[in-house]
This record gives C-alpha cells, structure tokens and sequence, in this order.
C-alpha cells in the first residue's frame, strides 16, 4: 500500500512480476536459519519477527515460508563459460540498511528501521534512496575493496546445474530446499491464522496448494476468506497468495475428491454442488483444501530469451499451439533474433528454472510438444511455472572440466591407497575421473572430471559418505582466470 502522493516514488517490482526482469537468473545462498531483529523480508516485506533466512552473498533476508518466492536476482560472481562481461553495474538491493545511512545523490538520510526502504549496491556498497538510485552511473568500480576482488569474468565455473552454492561450505542442514521441511511449520501457521479469525465468525481459513507437487509434499498456503464469498474472489486470494499476478480468469480450483470447481458452481456446506446461478459464491466447505489449477489452453503465447547472443532484444513472443515443437520454435525465433532459419540445427532451447536455492537447465528434445511441457509444469507447480524461463543457445563444443575437492580423507597415506579409497567408497569412473591433486597432509584430494552428469553423482554421493566414521566433504573448485587478472 501507498500513499497517492508517495506512488511516484515506488520503483521496486513486487515479487509477482520480479522474476520476469532478472537479466542473469543467479541463484541465492541461503545461511543458516536465524533471528534477525529490525530486518525485513524482501518477498512479504514484513519484519522478521520469526525465523529467517539470510544470502551469504547478497544479504537478501526471507522468512523461511518465502523463500521458494524469492527471486533469483543474486549476485553473479562468475561466468559460466558463456558470457562475455565487457562493464559491471551495481547490484542493487532494497532495505535493511545500517542505521545512520546515507544517500549516495542527495546527502540525505537513508533507509529506516520501520519499512523495507532504501538501495544498497552489494558490491560496492554506495546506498541511495529508492528515487535516487536511478540517477546513479550504471557502472559499478567496486569501490573501496576494488584492489581485493576478483571480478566475475576472472573466475569460471562450467556448470549444467552447479552454482556458487557448491563452491561454499554452507552446513548440509541448511542445503535442504525450503519447501522440503516437515509439516511443523504449515501447522504453526495454522494454529496462528485460526486464531486470528477465531474472533470472527464470518471468516475462514483455506489450504492451498499450488500442484501435484505441493499435494505430494503436504506444502500448502493458508489464505482468509469471507465464509461466503464469489469463487472470483477465492480465486484470486489463492493467486495472490503465491504471487501470481495472471488473470483468474485462466485458472479454477480443484478438491481432492472432485475433477473441477469450475466458477459457475455453488459448493455448499454438505459439499454438494447446486444449481448455477448468476453471482455464484463460494461457501465455507468441507474439505477446507484446495488445488489451484490453470485451465488448458488451445494455444498461447511464450516469451523466448536470447540467452548470451549478442542481440539487442531481451526476449521475443511467439504463440504457440498443440502442434508446436522445440524444432518448430527455434524455427520461429531465429529470424526475430537476426539469424537464418535453416541453421536451426545449430542452437537448441533450454527450460531454466529460476529457483532461489538453485538455477537449473534442461535442454528439450526437438521433438518435444511445448504446450504439453507447460501443462506439466503447471500440473506439477504453479509457482514453478511463474520461474521458468525458456532461453534460445547456440550449441558450443567445450571441454567439460570440472575440479571437485574431496576432504576428510585419512592423512598421509601414498596416492595409490588415496586412489582405491575413491574407487571403494565413490565407484569413480577413471575413463572419466582423474586425480589432479593430492594434500596428504589435509586429507584432501582434487578431482578432474570430464563429465558433468559425474561431477553431479560424485558431489552428492560424498557429502553423504563417511570414512573411517568421519564423513567426507565435497566442494567444487572454480577456475581462477589469471590471464583476465592481468587485464584489470
């Protein structure tokens, strides 16, 4: 909310359209859960008065319910083999900012302990007011810590679905994806809302889920509904519930033991259906879960990024209908991306999904019908659906190489025991794992690998392998470009 006279000033996207303007999706690396008093969540922009969680990298702060929410907008350390950085610009971020902060532009105090206010640029640290930050230079210097840091195209790290996560020994507990914990939590904030509304007998409370996922998992939303209200409106709480700004017209609710709640019908106490009238409402019901569901669609319209060509466009809207394939659509984009259609066979379309934990590519078979793989999506979550992203590669043939560290191995023993220690314990595949390096006196070995569906198998099969009662650790190991080093 805002005041009329103060909109002019709001000029950071809410969380529902956030995901949509990330240039580079980067993953965050979430800490430890913890109490951070007078700081605030970036997706709900409410205080933390509970447990939260905060980036190591970017000091993005969550509480832990809205952390599947947050936007994979954190700081790129390093490239991936694919871009070429010819200028940095700040990394801006809003809000908790120290007391007694000042504005980079106007001199003027910044930031406040009440609201979720104020800019901080995380690599140089320069603050500015949320209508001053706009004025600033785009490029960033690094400021005073500019002589000890390594910029990002000086360090690589050839990844399919590694991030800077893997390169930090961020503790195991805290590895696990936020939405993967136990019940505990959804029940807290059940008894919380019930008690809210317990004093008002003309609300109730609704479980949400999002897909088939959030059913598996037990993952749901709690949203506050008048007991009798339009199924418009109870649509539209649950949209906004998971941040989903799209029209409600496109979607309809789903019980457990019913195909459809489709929006013409009136569901009553005894959880029959009525006779449709005009101005249907929505009853308070048994059971109090839902699905929310998106309707099918005949055809629709998707946005294709360039991924890292050189062209002067964000991304490209084609439509697409059920006979449309990953084929036909490169087919249709490379001519709006100033390329010739017949080299098709040249580039290939990833689906990324933009996790705050964790960005993750996938490339699609030619062959592949793209309306189906957006219903599965959104069979499966509807919150994965608004994180997905569809980009347009050029196939390049690199050398995979990935350096993986292993410790907790037994001290000062020859290479060859090191070597069957790995062979015994990790099955490691020689043709495709080779020993670079050996630290006898830490324990400690460093893995080539020349395959990245290895390198995967390998990192998580150490982190849950113990030797000799003392379990390994597994951290990749970025390549530091010393050539890139001398450019500076």
């Amino acid at each position: 909310m805002s005041h009329e006279k103060c909109l002019k000033y709001v000029k950071i996207p809410c969380s529902s359209i956030a995901p949509n303007l990330v240039r580079v999706p980067v993953a965050h690396c979430l800490g430890p859960v913890g109490h951070y008093k007078r700081k605030f969540c970036s997706v709900c922009r409410k205080q933390l008065e509970s447990p939260a969680f905060r980036c190591e990298v970017c000091e993005l702060h969550v509480h832990t319910d809205c952390a599947p929410f947050a936007c994979s907008d954190c700081r790129q350390c390093h490239q991936d083999g694919h871009q070429n950085h010819d200028m940095y610009h700040h990394h801006w971020r809003e809000g908790n900012l120290p007391s007694g902060s000042r504005c980079k532009v106007c001199k003027k105090t910044c930031g406040s302990s009440e609201v979720l206010s104020g800019m901080r640029c995380e690599w140089c640290g320069i603050l500015a007011h949320a209508a001053c930050y706009v004025i600033v230079p785009p490029e960033c210097t690094f400021g005073r810590l500019r002589n000890m840091i390594l910029p990002p195209n000086c360090v690589r790290l050839f990844s399919r679905n590694f991030s800077k996560m893997h390169c930090f020994r961020i503790s195991e507990s805290i590895q696990t994806e936020p939405d993967d914990d136990d019940d505990g939590d959804n029940s807290t904030q059940l008894s919380l809302k019930e008690s809210q509304v317990s004093a008002d007998s003309s609300k109730q409370i609704l479980k949400i889920y999002d897909g088939n996922d959030a059913v598996k998992r037990n993952q749901y939303r709690l949203i506050t509904i008048p007991r009798i209200a339009k199924n418009e409106e109870v649509v539209e709480a649950a949209l906004r519930a998971y941040y989903i700004s799209d029209d409600q017209q496109d979607y309809e609710l789903q019980t457990f033991t019913q195909q459809a709640l489709f929006c013409d019908d009136i569901i009553n106490r005894n959880d029959t259906i009525e006779e449709a009238q005009p101005g249907s409402v929505f009853r308070e019901a048994v059971p109090e879960a839902w699905v929310i569901r998106a309707k099918p669609k005949e055809n629709e319209v998707i946005k294709i990024y360039p991924g890292w060509l050189k062209v002067g466009v964000a991304c490209v809207s084609i439509r697409i209908n059920k006979g449309s394939t990953t084929e036909m659509v490169i087919k249709e984009v490379l001519p709006l991306l100033g390329y010739q259609s017949d080299c098709f066979q040249s580039f290939k379309l990833v689906e990324v999904l933009m996790s705050s934990k964790q960005v993750q590519r996938m490339v699609l078979d030619d062959h592949e019908s793209i309306i189906s793989r957006l219903q599965d999506i959104r069979k499966t979550s509807l919150r994965q659906m608004n994180q997905t992203r569809f980009y347009i590669v050029e196939n390049n043939i690199s050398t995979v190489c990935v350096h993986l560290f292993v410790g907790g191995l037994p001290l000062h023993l020859p290479p060859d025991e090191y070597t069957k220690i790995l062979k015994d314990e990790l099955a490691i595949k020689t043709n495709l794992v080779s020993v670079s390096h050996i630290y006898s006196s830490q324990g400690a070995v460093v893995l080539e690998i020349s395959c990245f569906s290895e390198a995967e198998r390998l990192y998580m099969l150490a982190k849950d392998t113990s030797v000799n009662d003392k379990a390994l650790t597994a951290v990749i190991l970025p390549e530091i470009l010393v050539r890139s080093i001398g450019c500076l």
